[in-house]
């Protein structure tokens, strides 16, 4: 059993919100659940499309899949959408540079199975505090672990935004994969980078304690990052294991 809430909002300072959401309690495919987050970026309406499609693609995969392996069935799925952008983007002017993040994650008993491409980011917060599950894929992470630059340099730098990896950047993408063990009172953030880039993850500890339920936490992150600028789109998705 799970309990779960996602929101996504514009934000105060975009024209558009190209985030999408994807949240099932009920099995796809093999899976026994399945939550998609995916930040799009590209002109016009192109990264609003590429999100959408993107996650759409991978659903539908999941779905049709035969393996029953998390790792293989994200992969696959992932490949497949990377496949589909890059394709739809060779022949639109208007969809061509377009590309996005996502972050899959489905909960088996108390086991986590996520899969990773870009900035946008898993959690689990819980007793022992919050931790950051997924790694981003973006030149000042990259420059953080070569110990170019400390963490909060990183965390104000000029060129944070530029991520390494992304659905349809290339030919070919590489996931990062991720199985995690949930203990009892854990809660999983899924997010986009409109939500990190405006809270410290101490923040978001707070605020989510702070909250009375499940829905009242997803509200109190947003309304926090809007108040704190609210510069991009914001997405996100709480997963709570019940039982």
């Amino acid at each position: 059993m799970l309990k779960t809430f996602s929101v996504t909002d514009i934000g105060r300072k975009r024209k558009m919100n190209q985030d999408y959401v994807y949240s099932s309690e009920q099995p796809i495919g093999h899976l026994p659940n399945l939550f998609l987050v995916a930040d799009g970026m590209g002109g016009h309406n192109a990264g609003e499309y590429a999100s959408k499609v993107t996650v759409e693609t991978i659903v539908e995969c999941i779905a049709d899949s035969p393996e029953t392996d998390a790792v293989r069935i994200f992969d696959t799925a992932i490949q497949s959408a990377n496949a589909r952008i890059r394709k739809l983007a060779s022949v639109s002017p208007l969809l061509a540079g377009m590309g996005t993040t996502v972050v899959a994650a489905a909960c088996e008993e108390n086991r986590l199975y996520i899969a990773n491409v870009g900035d946008s980011r898993l959690y689990v917060a819980g007793r022992q505090g919050i931790r950051q599950i997924t790694r981003d894929h973006s030149w000042v992470e990259e420059m953080v672990l070569r110990g170019g630059i400390g963490r909060e340099e990183a965390r104000n730098h000029p060129d944070k935004n530029i991520i390494t990896r992304a659905i349809g950047a290339e030919d070919t993408v590489r996931a990062d994969f991720f199985t995690v063990g949930l203990e009892e009172g854990d809660t999983v953030l899924m997010c986009t980078d409109g939500l990190t880039n405006m809270l410290e993850d101490e923040e978001i500890r707070m605020i989510m304690n702070g909250a009375r339920d499940i829905v009242e936490r997803a509200q109190a992150l947003v309304e926090a990052a809007n108040e704190n600028g609210g510069k991009d789109n914001i997405s996100v998705i709480l997963i709570e294991p019940v039982g």
